[in-house]
């Protein structure tokens, strides 16, 4: 069975803090004028038919909402929207499945149907200074949903089509492109590739990375061979009843970890000499499920499961073609119960999520399509935390005339079980954890992040 639920993210008040103040969200009440939604089709006669969608595509059928700003001293937003909607019709030649629409195959999945309809654009301006809507960085989707078109009354996924831009005008002479993409084109790599390229055509610039649209290079095998466990399949029995708790009040916060704090937790990881090298996502990712963990007040012996993306891109035999324009990522995952999490030092869940990382090889990655083929399981979330990594995709390479964004980020909080982390500050050094819990949760998560 595919799931077409549309996936929105929760809504809710972030707040902002680094573990040892309460800052409260500003709330700015922008206003958004939109003009009428057109269709932007590619520049030349593309590809016709059915365009074959991976099973690691289909794992990750979800909405995902991007927003990038510019402003040059230089030139001002007169012609932004044109120069935007011009190249996508330009590049829309070289990933013309963009400019289709969903639908389900003979076989119950999802695949395009390669119409060249083509993409959403919407022009719309803003009533105030870009300025004004403060730091992207930490998602507020009350204000940063104006800024990305939803399809009205769109009851599930195949009513939205792949690709819905926005261009917003800001009286400052700065714009916003929001972006409205399906998870099930490309992963964040991917994703980043395709605006990279959308930006080198608004300059008149070749594509630094061509893509590479065929997707049949990762079919599952037939019979298919299953040879892995895939406990990210696994459904965990909630023993400790924490899906009440998250009946009652959410709360959001973002947490940001400077470079020092990083190289601390990294030295908390190795200083019992247990492991002999650590790297920052291993560190960071460890501290924050040993910290959620015990927020959430789990009984010592309920399991718990940590689920992350690994990009299976290099480890694939042999490596994904460079521009592979799909999902490369893999999802893996770490079990164990909350006791030897809380209990046993810091390094031994370090481990565990070295060992997660090891564990992907192009066999388990194989392993992984062919179990969705024989089983058209979805990762279980129940008892788990999904790890969302931003911090290393390079957002702030996007160019289309105006020089690299001023700010960029995705628009929505995260799901219950997903923990995100963006990269921040000038130099992209330190990391910001997003994240949303119980209200009576989030005081002890709280506490847990002082380094």
């Amino acid at each position: 069975m595919v799931e077409l639920g549309i996936g929105r993210s929760a809504s809710g008040t972030m707040e902002h803090t680094n573990g040892n103040s309460n800052g409260k969200a500003s709330q700015l009440n922008l206003n958004v004028k939109q003009g009428e939604p057109t269709l932007v089709p590619p520049a030349e006669e593309t590809d016709k038919g059915l365009y074959f969608l991976s099973n690691l595509d289909q794992n990750i059928a979800v909405i995902v909402r991007t927003i990038y700003c510019f402003k040059s001293d230089e030139t001002g937003n007169e012609n932004a929207a044109q120069v935007i909607k011009d190249a996508l019709r330009k590049v829309l030649v070289h990933y013309y499945p963009l400019a289709g629409r969903l639908t389900i195959s003979a076989e119950g999945k999802l695949i395009v149907d390669c119409t060249a309809e083509g993409a959403v654009f919407v022009e719309a301006e803003a009533n105030c200074k870009m300025d004004e809507i403060g730091d992207i960085t930490k998602p507020d989707p009350d204000t940063l949903g104006k800024l990305v078109y939803d399809i009205p009354g769109a009851k599930n996924i195949l009513e939205i089509p792949p690709l819905v831009a926005q261009v917003t005008k800001f009286q400052c002479g700065g714009f916003a492109l929001g972006l409205c993409m399906n998870h099930c084109m490309f992963d964040g790599i991917g994703a980043m590739e395709f605006v990279n390229s959308w930006g080198q055509t608004a300059r008149g610039l070749p594509l630094a990375i061509p893509p590479f649209t065929d997707r049949t290079i990762l079919k599952s095998r037939d019979p298919p061979k299953i040879e892995y466990l895939h406990q990210e399949f696994a459904e965990i029995e909630d023993k400790s009843s924490t899906g009440d708790l998250y009946k009652g009040e959410m709360l959001y916060r973002s947490f940001c970890f400077d470079a020092g704090r990083l190289e601390k937790l990294k030295k908390m990881a190795l200083e019992d000499g247990f492991l002999d090298k650590c790297t920052t996502f291993e560190a960071l990712s460890a501290f924050v499920w040993r910290a959620r963990t015990k927020a959430l007040n789990m009984l010592p012996d309920q399991q718990t499961k940590l689920l992350f993306a690994v990009d299976g891109r290099p480890k694939f035999s042999p490596p994904l073609p460079e521009g592979y324009f799909g999902n490369g990522i893999v999802l893996t995952n770490s079990i164990c119960q909350a006791e030897d999490l809380l209990e046993k030092p810091f390094s031994h869940g370090v481990g565990l999520i070295q060992d997660a990382i090891k564990m992907v090889t192009d066999s388990y990655m194989r392993s992984a399509i062919d179990y969705f083929q024989a089983t058209r399981a979805r990762p279980s979330l129940s008892s788990t935390l999904l790890i969302t990594t931003w911090s290393r995709l390079p957002f702030h390479t996007t160019d289309f005339g105006w020089g690299e964004p001023v700010l960029s980020g995705p628009v929505a909080l995260p799901e219950k079980e997903v923990i995100l982390f963006l990269s921040h500050g000038k130099e992209r050094k330190s990391i910001n954890v997003l994240l949303g819990l119980p209200a009576s949760a989030m005081k002890t998560f709280q506490e847990l992040m002082q380094v």
